[in-house]
């Protein structure tokens, strides 16, 4: 999840992204907008509250799932044995530890420090590595990964932080390497869909606009080629695999 109030420049200044007003990513210097601004301060509260109870919510809005569909997104990266995985926004760990398990070598990064605090308690992998980093400004070189992966996280950022994080996660991957995307979707079930667009819309502050918005064409702007798509959790949920086709 993308959450907190600091990032990390590419100068290795840090700034309070909560309250300061502007941000340096790649010797860039942008605002930050109101919207931005409320984003990062909601977000640093809602991962303090949540941490504790993210493990358990998951499982339950997973129907039980989660691990399998940790396992399953792993097996549809198709990784070649020895890559390098960055896991985004990754939370409490769950799927920086399924890569893990199978030998890459994963780093995870996450903005709130409740979250990345329970993810190190519960590593218990030496090819695991956590970080506190904001997914729009990534403090790793160009190509430095193999996989970049970002797990239900997109829908809980706006528009604007959702584009530059992708613009991240492109930047960092190699070119022709792998992106993976796993999010919130649509059954096409109309019953379904109806109970699960109106869950989640109830607590989810940025839920009707991702689920409305067209996700694939965002991919294919931000330099995703789109290889494989695949529907989990009956239809609510995605898995996405896509090729940067960025750095070519």
């Amino acid at each position: 999840m993308n959450m907190g109030s600091e990032v990390k420049k590419s100068t290795l200044k840090r700034v309070d992204m909560a309250e300061g007003k502007n941000c340096v990513v790649k010797n860039r210097t942008y605002n930050l907008t109101t919207e931005e601004e409320k984003y990062y301060i909601l977000l640093k509260k809602y991962a303090r509250i949540l941490a504790p109870f993210y493990d358990t919510v998951f499982g339950f809005l997973s129907l039980g799932r989660g691990s399998r569909l940790r396992d399953k997104v792993v097996d549809f990266t198709s990784a070649r044995n020895g890559s390098r995985i960055l896991d985004v926004c990754t939370g409490t760990g769950k799927q920086a530890f399924a890569f893990a398990k199978k030998g890459y070598d994963v780093t995870g990064i996450d903005l709130s420090e409740d979250m990345l605090k329970l993810a190190k308690k519960k590593n218990k992998y030496k090819n695991v590595k956590l970080e506190i980093a904001d997914a729009t400004n990534l403090p790793f070189e160009d190509n430095s990964f193999d996989v970049s992966c970002v797990s239900f996280a997109l829908h809980d950022m706006i528009p604007t932080i959702r584009e530059r994080a992708l613009k991240e996660m492109i930047r960092v991957t190699k070119p022709k390497g792998t992106i993976m995307i796993i999010d919130l979707a649509l059954p096409k079930n109309k019953i379904s869909r109806f109970l699960v667009y109106n869950i989640f819309k109830l607590y989810e502050p940025y839920y009707t606009e991702f689920i409305k918005s067209d996700l694939e064409t965002l991919l294919k702007k931000s330099g995703i080629e789109i290889e494989e798509k695949l529907p989990v959790l009956f239809g609510a949920g995605r898995i996405i695999k896509g090729v940067n086709i960025d750095g070519e």
